[in-house]
């Protein structure tokens, strides 16, 4: 990672450590590359959050300061940004959101040309002028950029995906949960337009409510809603929309491992399971292991975020991968997590093979899980320190095989995380704390 960009794009609390002069200093030093190229036609994208319109403006004026042309997307999910950028001719991409965090957070997430996050190199051209190591001169005259509406680019997305997953919903009864964020522009709008029945909640953004107490993150209200009124699927985005968390007719969650299981054996059967293999990070549940083990599926396991599940696919040529909390790439059509493209993935296979849900992901049995985020004053040191690897250790040798643990820093925060998975659930809570103590009380 570095200085100022983490696994997924610059994050933090707005205007305190990601303020306006640093959208403003990326929006500049984004014209000048690529007016260095000859380019300079900048799409920027926000989520809901009281803070994103601030940022947009900032990123547009550095931007246009050094002579970009830049189209405002408005509110809109993050994949619709990385469509955008691929197939309309865009030079890169900016994102202004900052996920499933709370709304006092945002954040800055670039694309290139490509749809891909914007390479490490670049990164660090960028982290160099903020920090000072480059003067750059401002456009003049004509050659300042000018800025554009381009809200139509919306539905364009949208009559993208529909073509893509042209598969009619008549008669699905179905409940979304918007997270008051990105998807309220798109969910229920095209599953609607392909016939399914919904009911919509969290759905009015106020700029202060995206991801409070709903969406992805918090899908009890959902759950709930689902198994109190007869549907048959439900479907909770995070707050820019890139991802999906799903309940079945019980009201029991459907993960991002789960969608994995499902839409890995779906290809398979269909014979498009490239080399047989799907891609998952090490935060997959063990079960999901096992289970596509038995189906007679591979994994290829990468590292927490999406970004590095992309880089494996394209390396190594798999068609889906994904994460737990919600994230699934299918290559064929998009670079990056989009959370309408899963829900419309899962309910073409719910129609085509007639079945519910649940059905389609029996066999796969989740482990009890506990995950743990500790706030620590040095990451990097907690992972190093001796101590807490020889917790771990002894955690790892009482599991025997029947469970796992994985102490990882977050790619965003100053936290590292401890997770477990076991048998039940008290040896979740018990292993976990053993090292969380260890932790806590040599980095707090």
């Amino acid at each position: 990672m570095g200085r100022y960009f983490g696994t997924d794009g610059i994050r933090g609390k707005a205007n305190v450590n990601l303020d306006v002069e640093r959208a403003f200093k990326v929006g500049r030093y984004l014209a000048y590359y690529y007016k260095q190229k000859g380019l300079g036609k900048i799409l920027i994208g926000k989520d809901t959050r009281l803070s994103s319109s601030m940022f947009e403006m900032a990123l547009a004026a550095g931007a246009t300061a050094n002579g970009a042309d830049v189209y405002l997307l408005g509110y809109c999910p993050t994949p619709a940004v990385a469509y955008l950028v691929m197939h309309k001719d865009f030079d890169c991409g900016v994102m202004i959101s900052a996920s499933h965090n709370p709304y006092y957070d945002n954040g800055i997430k670039v694309f290139n040309h490509d749809g891909v996050k914007l390479d490490s190199n670049i990164e660090g051209l960028i982290e160099d002028y903020i920090d000072g190591k480059e003067e750059l001169e401002y456009a003049t005259d004509d050659k300042i950029g000018k800025v554009v509406n381009y809200q139509t680019g919306l539905e364009l997305y949208l009559d993208w995906l529909e073509q893509t997953y042209p598969t009619k919903l008549t008669g699905l009864k179905l409940a979304v949960d918007c997270a008051n964020g990105s998807a309220s522009t798109t969910a229920v709008q095209l599953l609607t337009r392909l016939g399914a029945s919904v009911s919509v909640i969290h759905n009015d953004p106020t700029g202060v409510n995206i991801n409070n107490k709903c969406g992805s993150t918090h899908p009890e209200e959902l759950q709930e809603k689902v198994k109190n009124g007869n549907f048959d699927l439900g479907l909770a985005f995070d707050g820019d929309a890139d991802r999906l968390i799903a309940v079945d007719a019980d009201g029991n969650f459907v993960t991002g491992d789960h969608v994995i299981y499902i839409c890995s054996k779906y290809l398979k059967e269909k014979g498009e399971l490239n080399k047989n293999t799907t891609v998952t990070t090490v935060m997959a549940n063990l079960g999901l292991f096992k289970a596509l083990e038995k189906a007679g599926i591979q994994t290829s396991i990468t590292a927490v975020g999406d970004k590095y599940v992309y880089e494996d696919m394209v390396k190594n040529d798999y068609v889906v991968g994904g994460e737990q909390s919600g994230h699934i790439i299918f290559k064929r059509h998009l670079t990056t997590g989009d959370g309408l493209q899963t829900a419309l993935n899962l309910l073409q296979i719910m129609v085509e093979t007639k079945k519910p849900i649940a059905d389609l992901y029996e066999g796969l049995k989740i482990y009890p899980q506990l995950l743990v985020n500790v706030p620590v004053n040095n990451k990097e040191a907690a992972l190093k320190d001796e101590d807490i690897l020889k917790e771990v250790d002894a955690v790892t040798a009482s599991l025997a095989g029947n469970g796992r643990i994985l102490v990882r820093p977050s790619g965003t925060e100053p936290l590292v995380r401890v997770m477990v998975e076991a048998e039940n659930d008290t040896l979740c809570h018990d292993y976990v704390y053993q090292v969380v103590r260890v932790i806590e009380k040599k980095f707090q």
